[in-house]
């Protein structure tokens, strides 16, 4: 089992889930985050710190389109391991329907190397 980020991240972005990873297995596109399932070691320490809740294991019912686009694009995104500044309408998208087709990017984010001062 490995924990996914799922479609409720995507313009959300809160980024508390970075601060606990023990792993750091976070990475940041430029529209949510990924849990990389190579990395991932089950912990379940991400989950509850989602004010999202977008974090769920992978033995979800329903969850594989979202298993597949973590582990296709935490390879290809900064890691990240320092919790960010999340978008400034993150709050009024938090439960928004249908987010991933009108807002999901498969461009990279910042990652650490955009928080450096």
């Amino acid at each position: 089992m490995t924990y996914v980020v799922t479609e409720n991240c995507i313009r959300c972005k809160y980024m508390d889930c970075v601060e606990v990873c023990p792993v750091d297995c976070f990475y940041e596109g430029e529209a949510m985050l990924a849990i990389n399932p190579d990395e991932c070691i089950d912990c379940g320490v991400c989950e509850p710190e989602c004010p999202a809740e977008a974090i769920l294991p992978d033995t979800e019912a329903g969850i594989d389109f979202w298993r597949e686009l973590n582990a296709t694009y935490a390879p290809q995104w900064p890691n990240i391991t320092r919790k960010g500044v999340p978008p400034a309408d993150a709050d009024e998208r938090n439960g928004e329907a249908g987010k991933y087709e009108k807002y999901f990017s498969p461009a990279p984010g910042a990652g650490d190397a955009g928080r450096r001062a």
